[in-house]
């Protein structure tokens, strides 16, 4: 598409930023719907992140995504910061605002919940849950979950003391589980979400045997490369239903490109193919 001087303008900034698939998720939006803009990827170091953002409003653009690592960081940048972002800890969505404010929010508890809603026969009040690991992507599940009704979450992580903070930070719906308890914290639970970059191509198995967990439970994993992880296909052969990770990242896509481009786009097999390609290649 030939872009004219009303073409509207947003982006991801990262460092290294590379490993995105944003703009081709973000372009088959635009050209789906026609729409006079482009999305380009940025790359920009830490110690300029300040700077690239204050410059939106100068350069018209209409806003970015934000990826690793700059999420928390932004947090202190942005003018505005969404109640919910401010819960998670981190912004991975700006928008410039009519006036040039930049208003900060986070889209991954969305796009978590959204993928889970859409392919699985999971309700929140089917049971406790199990998040596995304690970081950032951790902490948007839990609020994620709490906002949806959970009344009992089981956060497992290697590291006993960052289990314990994120338990602490989300009481009173949350439990710290040590590591080596994980097996066990499966039992009775209706939901197990790996949130950690175990079973990631290029990184450490996640070795957790599923042996206590009910045949009726869903088992999520937020990693998308490779699509089937050793978790899921495990999960699978025992019969649990089971959802993948790319999903999350189509979902929480869509209000930033409402955002910035004026269309409230949707996530079909038609996308979740054409991203797909992208991931089949590396």
């Amino acid at each position: 598409m030939i872009l004219s001087g009303k073409s509207r303008v947003a982006g991801v900034m990262g460092w290294p930023v590379e490993h995105s698939r944003s703009p081709r998720l973000h372009g088959y939006w635009l050209d789906k719907h026609g729409i006079d803009g482009t999305y380009i990827p940025m790359a920009v170091p830490p110690d300029r992140l300040e700077q690239a953002l204050r410059a939106l409003p100068a350069l018209g653009l209409r806003g970015v995504n934000l990826t690793v690592p700059h999420k928390e960081t932004a947090l202190l940048v942005c003018d505005q910061i969404d109640p919910l972002a401010r819960r998670i800890g981190a912004v991975n969505t700006v928008v410039v605002g009519p006036d040039g404010a930049l208003q900060g929010s986070n889209t991954d508890a969305f796009g978590l919940i959204e993928n889970l809603r859409r392919n699985s026969d999971w309700r929140a009040d089917d049971g406790p849950a199990v998040i596995l690991g304690a970081g950032g992507a951790a902490r948007s599940a839990c609020v994620a979950l709490i906002d949806a009704g959970v009344e009992s979450i089981r956060i497992v992580n290697r590291t006993a003391g960052r289990a314990s903070e994120l338990a602490g930070a989300m009481a009173p719906h949350c439990e710290a589980i040590a590591w080596d308890r994980r097996e066990e914290s499966l039992a009775g639970a209706a939901l197990v979400i790996n949130t950690t970059t175990l079973g990631m191509t290029g990184q450490p198995p996640l070795e957790i045997r599923l042996d206590a967990l009910p045949g009726s439970a869903t088992v999520y994993d937020i990693v998308y490369a490779p699509l089937e992880t050793s978790l899921l296909a495990a999960a699978r052969a025992r019969g649990n239903p089971a959802v993948d990770g790319l999903g999350m990242l189509l979902h929480q896509a869509r209000p930033g490109f409402e955002a910035w481009f004026g269309v409230r786009p949707d996530v079909d097999e038609d996308l979740r193919d054409f991203v797909l390609q992208d991931l089949l290649v590396d």
